[in-house]
């Protein structure tokens, strides 16, 4: 299958091609979009420009997006109602850049769409590197933080946690990112499980795909 993926960073984006070829359950072919991003809310931004390059200028099946949540709102079951949209949550604002610009789009190259997954680390994407090795670093454990007014950790400890240090090389986080996802690429039942809105919405995304193997229209 062949994939875009976009997200604030190269590193990033080398160690999400890894769990999305987990999830996926094998190799995927990576179509590099028009433009790159570096921050948010910079992904946000170049997201419409990308997607309708993909769609008519490449045959990429899919488009992967992940971002980090940093202090928005948190991704939850109750963002899946039909209908909902909750404006400070970066998941939903990206789902909704999504459909607002893929509707506008003709098919093209033999499909209606370029598909969709999205996928929002909480607080960064640092916090899935740790995940099975860390159990205070979760979705809940930040989510009861929020909500008391502190939180149980910051970006720079993670980053730290992972990294050795809070500014860490493009190689040697690139190194740090492979070595952790690697961990945990023959199943990320547990990834799915601490971070159930973020990673998971990720995972039911990339499963979704399964029924539109060439996405023909």
């Amino acid at each position: 299958m062949k994939v875009a993926l976009l997200s604030e960073s190269p590193a990033d984006e080398i160690a999400v091609r890894v769990l999305v070829e987990s999830v996926l359950g094998g190799p995927i072919s990576q179509v590099q979009p028009a433009l790159r991003a570096r921050g948010w809310p910079n992904v946000a931004q170049v997201l419409p420009p990308v997607l309708r390059h993909l769609h008519f200028n490449t045959d990429a099946a899919g488009l992967v997006v992940v971002v980090d949540s940093d202090d928005s709102v948190v991704h939850t079951a109750a963002h899946e109602a039909e209908g909902y949209f909750h404006p400070q949550c970066r998941l939903c604002q990206l789902r909704a850049v999504y459909r607002q610009t893929v509707k506008r789009l003709r098919p093209a190259r033999g499909r209606k769409r370029v598909l969709r997954c999205v996928g929002v680390a909480v607080p960064a994407v640092e916090a899935w590197y740790l995940c099975g090795r860390d159990d205070q670093v979760t979705e809940e454990a930040w989510l009861r933080g929020q909500e008391r007014g502190w939180t149980p950790y910051t970006r720079g400890e993670l980053k730290r946690r992972v990294y050795g240090t809070d500014r860490p090389s493009l190689p040697h986080e690139i190194e740090c990112a492979l070595r952790e996802v690697r961990r945990q690429r023959h199943d990320t039942r547990r990834l799915e499980a601490d971070f159930p809105g973020g990673f998971g919405a990720l995972a039911r995304d990339l499963r979704a795909w399964r029924g539109h193997p060439s996405n023909v229209t």
